[in-house]
Order: structure tokens, then C-alpha cells, then sequence
């Protein structure tokens, strides 16, 4: 849908605008308690991707929120981003979106039109997911935000979560990586619109099909790589699974320019947030190309699913993925036993 509205706020959203994951644990470790409701699958303990309650043998409830400030300029397109990326948090549980409510923050001087563009961008593409807007909250505030908080189900025994990676399990990623780099690039016009063309229509496409191979292959654990990056996402499923995790940084796919746009010196500051977030838990080889360093720490919206699969499975899963049209899936790594270090990029 074309517009002739455009944001005019400063267009640097998206998952980099997170607070950054070191200070948030900080911030809610006092407030943390114990739950002792044996139906509570997943929650903020373990920083799962959403929570989830076990209604029945048969039925669990997944719930989610997610939110940000514009990351494109196009009203339309930022509402489909903004969907796309609060869905994918229930299709890295293993489940189905059903009922989804919108967020909304917007100014008070701009045109009305433009908030129901940001919501139609929204409404479509949660009909693409099969998910029902049922309803939202919306106040005013200088800068627009939006998003969805998001019901699915799954059945419990198809429930992933990023704690029960095993040794051994080998990590498939599926979509490419490099958002927050190219679209920082682009702010600073290093690169045209149609030089990163990938990554708009990258995080406006749902993560529906790699979930129903998740599902098909009986994967266990998984996660999506949003805001902490993949050195974040993967740190904490390493941590909360008691492993280690080991990525091979040449075999992630990048997206085109990627590469070049780290080389050119474009490294947004949400990149050196999530590396000091892992810190020394992290163990980077000395071979490894800065670049690379750099964008496995690179902020991602509404990015891949990173599952962990059995070594005996691989070869079928990504011959699956790739039938599906999810061509970039790539093995980058495996799971080991637990050492000092939760990551380790070689």
C-alpha cells in the first residue's frame, strides 16, 4: 500500500531501541520472585521469548508484547514490521497466533490519517499470520510506537523454549542478519533504498514456516534474534540451557552490503551494547574478522528463528526450510558442554 504520508520523527527505532539487556536484568533481578505455579511453562526467569501456561494436557496459552518506534518512514510499512516482529515471538515458541491486541503511542499534531495507516499495515499482516486484532490501548506522546501484545496456542508437548538446547544439537538459523547496521547506513546515506531492498522485505516476512518445521522435526529448543543480537540471544540460551554455545561466524548468512556497511565504519551503538552484555562470557577467536565480531552483536527486527536441531535431522530440515522459500537457512554452529564461556565465535 503506497502512501503519501511520511513518519517525521527521528527514524532509528526498531529492536535497537530496547533497553539495553545488561541494565534490564539489573534492574529486575530484586524484583524477581519464584513462581510456584507448576502450569507456568516459560517466563521472564529464563528471558524466553513469551510466556506460557499449560490450560490442559492438551493446550497451552503463549503470551506476548512488542513494541518500538518507527524504523522506516512509511506509516504502512512500519505498522507491517512492527506485527511481523510481536507475532514472531509466538512462532519461536512452536505455536499459532490467534488474538492479538495493538499498542500505540502517536503525537497529537500529526495527521490522524497516518495512525491508521501504521494499524492497516498492522491488521494485514496479522490476517497474513491468521490472528485477530480483537481490540488496543492508544494515549498520545511525542514520538509513535507500535505494536501488538499477542495469544497463541500450542500444544505442550510442541512448546520451544531457548533452555532446552542439548550437547551436540546442531543451530540453524533462518533468515540473514544485519538490520541495524544497513538501516543506520541508510539513515547516514551510505546506501540508497534500493541497495538494502532485503531487509525491508526480510522483517516484513513472518516466521510462520520455519515454525511448522520446528514443529515437524519435534524441535525442543529455539529462539528469534531481535535486539540483543545474535551474540545476546544466543548467550542467553546458552546460559538458561547450561551449555555452551559455538557459532562459526563465516557460515551466518548476511545480508547483502552488510559486510561492506561494518567495513565502512557504520556500527551502531546498540552493537557495542549487546558484546558488553556478554562480556567475558564470551570467547571470541583470535582469527576472528572484526566485521563479523561486530554483526553477530548487530540489533536485529523482526529477524530468523535460530533452532537447535538433531545432528541426524539437519540435512531433511534444511531441505525443508529451503522447499518453503527459506533459502538463506544455514547451519552456524552446534552446542557443546558447558565451559567457562556460554559463546564461543570462531
Amino acid at each position: 500500500m503506497k502512501s503519501n504520508f511520511k513518519l517525521t520523527c527521528p527514524i532509528e527505532g526498531g529492536c535497537s531501541a530496547k533497553i539495553p539487556p545488561d541494565l534490564l536484568e539489573k534492574t529486575l533481578a530484586p524484583i524477581l520472585q519464584y513462581k510456584t505455579d507448576s502450569n507456568l511453562m516459560s517466563d521472564v526467569d529464563i528471558g524466553d521469548d513469551a510466556g506460557v501456561y499449560r490450560i490442559s494436557d492438551e493446550l497451552s496459552l503463549i503470551f506476548t508484547v512488542d513494541f518500538f518506534p518507527p524504523i522506516v518512514e512509511d506509516p504502512y510499512e512500519f505498522g507491517q514490521i512492527a506485527a511481523a516482529n510481536s507475532i514472531s515471538d509466538i512462532f519461536a515458541m512452536g505455536g499459532k497466533p490467534k488474538l492479538a491486541l495493538n499498542i500505540v503511542t502517536f503525537p497529537k499534531d500529526e495527521p490522524i490519517e497516518m495512525l491508521g495507516l501504521i494499524l492497516k499495515g498492522g491488521q494485514d499482516k496479522s490476517i497474513e499470520a491468521q490472528t485477530l486484532i480483537v481490540g488496543g490501548h492508544t494515549i498520545t506522546d511525542t514520538i509513535p510506537k507500535y505494536g501488538l501484545s499477542v495469544i497463541g496456542f500450542a500444544h505442550p508437548d510442541e512448546i520451544t523454549t531457548n533452555s532446552d538446547a542439548k550437547e551436540n544439537d546442531v543451530l540453524i538459523l533462518t533468515k540473514p542478519i544485519g538490520t541495524a547496521t544497513l538501516l543506520a547506513g541508510f539513515r547516514q546515506n551510505v546506501f540508497a533504498r534500493n541497495d538494502i531492498e532485503d531487509i525491508f522485505t526480510s522483517m516484513k516476512t513472518l516466521n510462520d514456516k520455519a515454525s511448522s518445521i520446528m514443529n515437524k522435526y519435534k524441535i525442543k529448543a529455539a529462539t528469534d534474534i531481535t535486539g540483543f543480537g545474535l551474540l545476546g540471544h544466543a548467550h542467553k540460551m546458552a546460559e538458561s540451557s547450561g551449555m555452551t554455545i559455538e557459532i562459526n561466524a563465516k557460515d551466518i548468512p548476511l545480508f547483502e552490503n552488510a559486510y561492506k556497511s561494518v567495513e565502512s565504519g557504520v556500527i551502531p551503538n546498540s552493537s557495542f551494547t549487546n558484546m558488553r552484555y556478554v562480556g567475558e562470557r564470551a570467547c571470541y577467536s583470535d582469527s576472528l574478522d572484526y566485521n563479523l565480531k561486530m554483526l553477530v552483536c548487530d540489533a536485529q527486527t523482526s529477524g530468523g528463528i535460530m533452532m537447535c536441531a538433531k545432528e541426524e535431522d539437519v540435512e531433511n530440515i534444511l531441505a525443508d526450510l529451503w522447499r518453503l522459500g527459506i533459502d538463506c537457512a544455514s547451519v552456524i554452529g552446534r552446542v557443546s558442554k558447558k565451559s567457562e564461556h556460554t559463546i564461543k565465535i570462531n
